[in-house]
């Protein structure tokens, strides 16, 4: 991200992606939205956990993310589960085709956020998915990381 990295506000996160794959690189990508999304988004009740990127018509589009209906749109409003296109620059978008089509390889949304200058932003993840020995792995990790800082916390 930028230098105003803590200068942005979160809608919504993927919490369980990492525990799930494997995240070999990331990238902060716009997305198309409606006026009515935006506003909905505002409010914070969006959820990007089931949600997924992938190809359709040459571009990468969101797929399954749920940005609930804004009630005060009335008629206006928008799909909650629609696809919505992801924008990014050619060369990357060359890039992350070629990877999600070879074997294993997928693109995973970790952050929905509102920047500094008050635009959505996503931010996805290219990632393999986990094994479970991988898994258990990650779990034994993240509990000797516990025992850790609590064992130097009782000392010191």
């Amino acid at each position: 991200m930028t230098e105003d990295s803590n200068q942005y506000r979160i809608v919504a996160q993927n919490r369980r992606a990492r525990f799930d794959y494997e995240i070999l690189e990331t990238l902060e990508v716009g997305i198309v939205l409606l006026g009515s999304e935006v506003k909905s988004l505002r409010l914070g009740t969006s959820s990007i956990n089931e949600a997924f990127a992938g190809e359709m018509e040459g571009e990468i589009f969101l797929f399954n993310a749920n940005i609930p209906e804004y009630l005060q749109a009335n008629r206006f409003n928008h799909e909650p589960k629609r696809p919505r296109k992801l924008l990014m620059k050619k060369r990357q978008l060359a890039k992350f085709l070629g990877a999600i089509r070879r074997k294993g390889m997928t693109l995973i949304p970790l952050k929905l956020y509102f920047n500094a200058k008050g635009l959505a932003k996503l931010e996805l993840g290219l990632g393999r998915g986990k094994k479970t020995v991988d898994k258990r792995q990650t779990i034994k990790e993240r509990d000797w990381q516990r025992d850790k800082s609590r064992l130097m916390r009782n000392r010191g």
